[in-house]
């Protein structure tokens, strides 16, 4: 899905998003084959992290411990018509999303007698879907596309994707946050597109909102008389990170982390993602394809998905740092362990380097290893700026060794002038010491960014 447009947050982020992933695919190529047909068995080094066969009785949902319903015309406090402009319905109702029997999904874009259109969308509960460190993840589906060319297909947009995980409940930080479009399609061409977004939106790094995108028609038989299999590697084990997408095997499209500067990169790679199935009716790709939906346009024609499969390989983990943060020295912000939500950015605050920013309700951040001594520390200090809007505030907060643990301390900000205009706030706190991990949590009445923050640290 390609993000055509939305509410900026602030200048050059967006509210929405798209996005998907795949790898170095050993498949054989799925062929018009219409026979239900589960996942295959790892390759060799390889290991399944997630499985759906869709196997299940006719006309009974998803499964929901793996897959959650989004509805409507929008998320929550998102942009109308999901960002894009598309002009369907999603619903969970087994009329557009269900299962045939036969081992498949099918999602179904249907019309009423009065012209509107309704269809479904379906997420992975999961948010965690990375490679390991040096390691690769590969992200595929077997799916038919609507089979349906020609006028009768006009509006038609059927999609296989992933977003940031920072995204979630955030949908203010499109595109620095990934989109991965592992296959999308419009108007019953026989093409499939595959497009990375990240960076800034207009223009920037990733040239959006098109993003970094290519495409090809599908080997053997078209996209939408046969099965395919579509998928996305994404590899850190080269020397140059890469994120690899295939159709039946065949690798049509790279994008490498030195196509975009490191900060880009890194904000659009440095979490996990979660998975997309949707057809969406109408909007800005439809549009550049000649629009629609329309009269012409023939609804019930459905996407259908065999499987989809997720696998790592490689790779290994990290051992957490022991200990050697100062609690009294600056922490740089950017140097976090774990995070949801933010991104970091370059900053103009004395000195230079990067801030973390796009915070908002439910974000947060962990430092591990945070050494206070045997003297308790009682201050926090906190290096922030705002560019919220009238209205618009929350709260820091500073949490120990588990982000859902009581705040030791907090404070309240508002607009101090701008997203880099800086202030130095101090915070009581109740007395620590001993090493601890440090987590800085940011909550807030309004679901709008409101704090960037460059460094912390803590006084006695």
């Amino acid at each position: 899905m390609r993000e055509t447009s939305g509410t900026p947050a602030r200048p050059g982020r967006i509210r929405r998003s798209v996005i998907a992933l795949v790898g170095v695919l050993s498949l054989a190529a799925a062929g018009a084959s219409a026979a239900q047909a589960d996942a295959p068995a790892p390759p060799s080094g390889w290991t399944q992290v997630f499985v759906d066969d869709f196997n299940g009785s006719a006309g009974t949902g998803v499964n929901t411990a793996n897959w959650q319903y989004a509805t409507g015309h929008g998320y929550p406090g998102g942009p109308s018509n999901w960002g894009t402009g598309e002009i369907e319905n999603m619903t969970s109702s087994t009329n557009n999303v269900a299962l045939d029997g036969a081992g498949n999904l099918r999602i179904t874009p249907r019309r009423d007698a009065s012209g509107n259109w309704t269809s479904g969308r379906i997420e992975t509960n999961r948010t965690d879907f990375q490679p390991p460190a040096g390691g690769k993840l590969r992200v595929q589906s077997r799916i038919q596309m609507p089979n349906v060319t020609g006028t009768a297909a006009r509006g038609y947009w059927p999609a296989f994707w992933m977003l940031g995980a920072p995204y979630r409940g955030n949908y203010q930080n499109w595109p620095a946050v990934g989109e991965l479009d592992i296959m999308e399609n419009v108007q019953g061409l026989n093409t499939v597109w595959s497009t990375m977004h990240c960076g800034t939106n207009p223009g920037g790094p990733c040239n959006e909102t098109t993003g970094i995108g290519g495409s090809r028609a599908c080997p053997g038989t078209t996209c939408q008389a046969g099965f395919h299999t579509y998928g996305l590697e994404w590899d850190r084990s080269t020397s140059v990170e890469e994120i690899r997408f295939y159709v039946d095997g065949v690798n049509y499209h790279t994008v490498r982390a030195n196509q975009v500067d490191a900060t880009t990169w890194a904000n659009a790679t440095n979490h996990g993602y979660f998975i997309i199935l949707n057809v969406a009716m109408g909007g800005g790709f439809v549009d550049a394809f000649g629009g629609g939906p329309d009269g012409a346009t023939v609804p019930g024609n459905p996407m259908v998905v065999d499987y989809v499969q997720v696998l790592t390989s490689g790779g290994g983990t990290t051992p957490p740092p022991t200990g050697n943060r100062d609690a009294y020295s600056a922490i740089q912000a950017e140097s976090f362990d774990g995070q949801s939500g933010t991104i970091t950015e370059t900053t103009t605050d004395s000195g230079g380097g990067q801030n973390i920013g796009a915070l908002a309700n439910g974000d947060w951040v962990q430092y591990k290893g945070v050494n206070f001594g045997s003297t308790a520390a009682r201050q926090f200090v906190a290096r922030v700026a705002s560019g919220a809007g009238n209205a618009v505030s929350g709260l820091v907060e500073v949490r120990l060794d588990s982000r859902t643990s009581t705040p030791i301390g907090s404070f309240a900000l508002a607009n101090t002038g701008g997203w880099q205009s800086w202030r130095t706030v101090p915070a009581n706190i109740s007395d620590v010491t001993g090493t601890h991990d440090v987590y800085l949590t940011f909550t807030s009445g309004q679901p709008a960014d409101f704090v960037n923050v460059n460094w912390f640290n803590f006084g006695r």
